[in-house]
């Protein structure tokens, strides 16, 4: 017969099989349960608060407002290599630079509906070589120019048929041209229309290809809901590939090869964007237009950018911007700070990796050296700590002795 083992003696041991032993070691059981608690409460609260509020980041720097003035709605901030600015202006009907110290601007493209002018402009996007896009609608048919950081005409082409205004915001139609996004050496849009999320144009106006399966929508009965829920950003990521961000109805990000095959697809979610979500339609009210009756989708994510790092900046309507990295998870939350908090409608990483954001033509240090007091950044406490008492050594449980059988 083998030897009866010793008992084990652990304080987590806290069963027992008669009341008056749970009576007997009730305050020595509940020392044990205190100090565990105390433990968990320490755990919490170092790696927890970190979820509790976004980084809030200052801005480092802004368009002086003597020139900012000059601009009527600028809705794009973007720079060069050179260091050289370039400032979309909509309502202007123009695109103007200023030096690399923002101390003096000039025009670029002027206003008209003739080649190397701008008329109802939609989008605008710089490569670090300072050559730049602008899509435009002259007599309302939609156009796309290339242009030099000088302002000279160096291409173009109309985009064939007429994509119709599915998604708008402030009278800004984000869908089609609107989507644009330039490499360098093509285009890319959201055309839901051709079947495809992505559109890729050479820059002589040639299609060179479509990728990207249109998600299911619950609304493909009709045409104009589907294919606006199916809007969205592509953005060419600089360690290869693509993301592709829905900007209606649920938020959603994929990931694409090169060869534009599906990597992975992310649902974003968060408890800053809940409510924003929890409030989405299921049906839209028709609104009159130029082209019939169309429902009236709002985006639900206002803009997105990949940084340097191919890190996933998406900006939501309401001013909450989520960072996703290279795999798809979520890094970080944030929040932009100017004179109040800003829900960008354009974000663009500078020279040197700063933001550049519209509203405000204001610079953020992404990595928070503009933070604002009492953010903090991931793993750093948001909040003073009374400090813990010792906990008392807890002794271990008197071992129970065997009942009587």
């Amino acid at each position: 017969m083998s030897a009866r083992p010793e008992p084990f003696e652990s304080p987590l041991v806290l069963s027992v099989s008669k009341d008056e032993q749970l009576a007997q070691d009730g305050p020595v059981r509940g020392r044990a349960v205190r100090g565990l608690c105390v433990l968990c409460g320490i755990c919490l609260l170092t790696t927890s608060p970190a979820a509790l509020k976004p980084d809030v980041l200052r801005s480092s720097a802004a368009v002086p407002a003597h020139i900012a003035g000059r601009f009527r709605e600028p809705t794009g901030f973007q720079q060069s290599s050179s260091g050289q600015y370039f400032v979309f202006d909509r309502r202007a009907h123009a695109v103007y630079g200023l030096d690399a110290q923002r101390s003096s601007s000039w025009e670029i493209i002027q206003i008209g509906a003739e080649p190397g002018r701008i008329i109802e402009p939609t989008a605008f996007a710089v490569e670090p070589n300072g050559t730049f896009v602008v899509a435009d609608a002259p007599n309302n048919r939609e156009r796309i120019q290339v242009f030099t950081p000088a302002g000279f005409r160096i291409g173009g082409f109309l985009v064939p048929g007429r994509v119709k205004a599915r998604v708008m915001i402030e009278n800004a139609v984000l869908n089609g041209i609107g989507s644009l996004q330039y490499t360098g050496t093509s285009i890319l849009m959201s055309l839901p229309e051709t079947g495809a999320l992505i559109t890729e144009y050479a820059l002589n106006g040639g299609v060179n290809r479509t990728f990207g399966r249109l998600r299911r929508t619950g609304h493909e009965d009709d045409r104009d809901v589907h294919l606006a829920l199916n809007s969205g950003i592509p953005l060419v990521d600089p360690y290869g590939g693509f993301f592709f961000v829905f900007q209606t109805g649920e938020p959603v990000f994929q990931k694409y090869d090169a060869a534009g095959q599906l990597v992975f697809e992310r649902h974003v979610e968060g408890r800053e964007i809940d409510q924003l979500v929890g409030r989405l339609p299921t049906e839209w009210p028709a609104r009159h237009t130029s082209e019939g009756e169309l429902p009236l989708v709002r985006p639900t994510i206002r803009t997105a950018t990949v940084d340097r790092t191919g890190r996933l900046w998406i900006a939501f309507v309401v001013p909450y911007t989520y960072v996703y990295d290279g795999d798809g998870d979520k890094t970080r939350t944030v929040q932009f700070r100017g004179a109040g908090l800003i829900a960008p409608n354009s974000l663009f990483f500078g020279k040197n990796g700063q933001v550049l954001v519209t509203p405000g033509l204001l610079e953020f240090e992404p990595e928070g050296a503009g933070r604002a007091r009492g953010a903090g950044s991931p793993g750093q406490l948001r909040f003073p700590i009374q400090p813990v008492q010792p906990v008392q050594p807890i002794p271990p449980v008197p071992p129970i002795p065997p009942t009587a059988s």
